[in-house]
């Protein structure tokens, strides 16, 4: 029997007893069979290069600088008889002016929502004057609210953890949680309502929501579309080397190679890999359309920083799309051996 066909069947013996005792991690399984398809193929894979997902820049250079308003300088005893006097002395404190995004929105919202009717009283007294700051005061705190709402959400510490990449993927994303699909989308909701002059919040909830937000996966998401992305894109060039090489059947004839190959990429791709991809899709289409519309409903209020860091991340999002453009390599390679691709599951 000619050598090549001896290491043909030896190929397809070991391919067809399996992994065996190898972990089944979404890392393991994408270049075992990148692995097995060069081995089928006789080509050799392209070196990983250990792309690393993107992740948003520091809070620092995200957050939006918001000026300094006319109220800022009223002594908040000039508005006795205002439930307002109490917000405007928190705000002012040493501790309202170094607060957090979030704390400083919430103070922000309560002072929206109180200065009404402390311009009423106001001008009930005769003090139409201070009033009349008062109601200067409303106006350019409504027209920052969107960037207030931005610091405190999209290029917040909370929203940056849950970019953060996660140590390994485990068994990701079979553990994963409706809690920050839930919580993007109350954000978004609350972000809508704030916006159309609804002020109420209750700082404990808006709290506890970003915090579960903090703790969401899209790190893990990025991590596992860049894995893909890479892991995939090594193969489709091992396929295109080889059909550089020639016709996979030439004359119509299908060498023992064709068998090998279609039992590769049935056994570790179709069997293997498209489930786990199909998986971290569907999370992709759980987590992006709650996070786009709060991105969408503020996108006046986005800093260039930010932009650049989401065009980063869309593209690595995009990666989704890599089982289909490698479905189509597959396809393009075997074009010319009868019987089809022949890839079904068996």
């Amino acid at each position: 029997m000619p050598r090549r066909a001896l290491t043909t069947l030896a190929l397809a013996a070991v391919l067809l007893a399996g992994p065996g005792g190898c972990s089944r991690g979404p890392g393991d399984a994408l270049e075992r069979y990148l692995s097995r398809l060069a081995g089928a193929l006789d080509t050799p894979a392209p070196a990983a290069d250990n792309t690393a997902p993107p992740l948003p820049p520091r809070v620092a250079a995200l957050q939006f600088e918001v000026a300094a308003d006319s109220i800022d300088a009223l002594d908040f005893l000039a508005l006795r008889g205002c439930a307002l006097q109490v917000t405007v002395g928190k705000r002012n404190s040493s501790l309202g002016r170094l607060a957090a995004p979030s704390q400083r929105l919430l103070l922000e919202l309560e002072f929206l929502r109180l200065a009404p009717a402390c311009s009423d009283r106001l001008r009930e007294d005769g003090r139409d004057e201070l009033a009349e700051t008062l109601d200067r005061a409303v106006a350019t705190k409504r027209e920052q609210l969107p960037v207030r709402i931005y610091n405190a959400t999209l290029g917040s510490e909370e929203f940056r953890d849950f970019w953060r990449a996660p140590a390994g993927l485990g068994n990701y994303p079979e553990a994963t949680s409706s809690e920050p699909v839930s919580a993007l989308l109350t954000l978004d909701a609350l972000a809508a309502r704030w916006l159309a002059g609804d002020y109420r919040a209750d700082n404990q909830a808006f709290e506890l929501l970003l915090s579960t937000i903090a703790r969401g996966d899209g790190g893990a998401l990025l991590a596992a579309l860049t894995l893909q992305q890479e892991v995939l894109a090594r193969a489709d060039t091992v396929l295109a080397r080889r059909g550089a090489a020639g016709p996979l059947c030439p004359g119509g004839l299908v060498p023992g190679e064709v068998d090998v190959l279609r039992t590769v990429v049935r056994k570790f791709f179709v069997g293997e890999v498209q489930p786990w991809s199909a998986a971290v899709d569907r999370r992709r289409q759980q987590l992006l359309p709650p996070l786009q519309a709060l991105e969408g409903r503020l996108a006046a209020a986005l800093p260039p920083n930010y932009a650049t860091w989401r065009r980063q991340r869309d593209t690595a999002l995009a990666a989704a799309g890599a089982p289909r453009q490698h479905v189509e390599a597959i396809l393009k390679l075997l074009a010319d051996c009868p019987g089809g691709p022949g890839l079904a599951p068996a």
